[in-house]
């Protein structure tokens, strides 16, 4: 079986090597955005973030597959990952799309077990890692750091309810306007003509992200289009009117 190349940073370079290396303050402010940073002071973050192994992973290279074991959680610090499934027959689905500050890995800390989907890269990315066997270290001897991870855990399963409901009651128009402007709210750069979301997607993963067909999904961006509300570009879309596809995305 071939074996996605990975780079370990922490193979070549001791932690403090890692951290200097770095762009130290951007990567910095992105990392303690991750709900296991977020509720430590300044030296704790930085001795936690001292004892993780940094990961380079190649665009299109797989991190782990579903049914792996879980025994690490990850922060991406740079780039962009995607968690789907897959079904018996070969259907694919994503769960969700992941950036600079997302962590993700961290279910297994609380239900040992395999992992439930597949992270992939989307583009080239760094993250850091982090073993459970650590976490757990770091969760007792910073309880409030436990209430960040339950606090996490909760948000995802609100973001499950909220995608049964879109799959129950929402129509596919209204999935795509809802993804298109969720992507814009994470990845989007304001510019003078818009809001410029550099998803990054084939034009298939965003099918699999909404739960719908290929040419549905491209019908429904080819009305947002002519209605004046984006403009289609590869793997990336303008949003031009931000209130009307708010609105159609309810």
């Amino acid at each position: 079986m071939h074996l996605p190349k990975i780079t370990l940073i922490g193979v070549v370079l001791p932690p403090s090597s890692i951290l200097m290396a770095m762009p130290a303050k951007n990567e910095d402010e992105v990392v303690r955005k991750a709900p296991l940073f977020s509720a430590l002071d300044d030296a704790s973050a930085a001795s936690l973030r001292a004892s993780m192994n940094g990961i380079k992973i190649s665009k299109g290279q797989i991190l782990f597959k579903e049914g792996d074991p879980g025994d690490k959680l990850f922060v991406v610090v740079e780039g962009k990952l995607k968690l789907g499934t897959s079904s018996g027959d070969g259907r694919e689905n994503l769960l969700s799309i992941l950036g600079p500050g997302d962590m993700f890995g961290e279910l297994s800390l609380f239900d040992p077990g395999p992992r439930t989907a597949t992270a992939t890269a989307v583009v080239d990315s760094k993250l850091l890692a982090l073993a459970n066997d650590q976490v757990i270290g770091w969760v007792t001897a910073h309880p409030h750091v436990s209430l960040q991870l339950l606090k996490r855990l909760s948000q995802r399963l609100r973001r499950a309810n909220d995608v049964l409901s879109d799959l129950v009651f929402a129509d596919v128009p209204g999935r795509v306007a809802k993804a298109i402007i969720e992507l814009g709210e994470r990845f989007g750069t304001k510019k003078d003509d818009g809001l410029h979301v550099n998803h990054e997607l084939t034009q298939e993963e965003l099918a699999q992200l909404v739960g719908a067909s290929r040419e549905t999904v491209n019908k429904a961006l080819a009305d947002f289009a002519s209605r004046g509300w984006v403009k289609l570009e590869p793997r990336a879309v303008i949003i031009l009117d931000y209130e009307r596809l708010v609105k159609r995305g309810r």
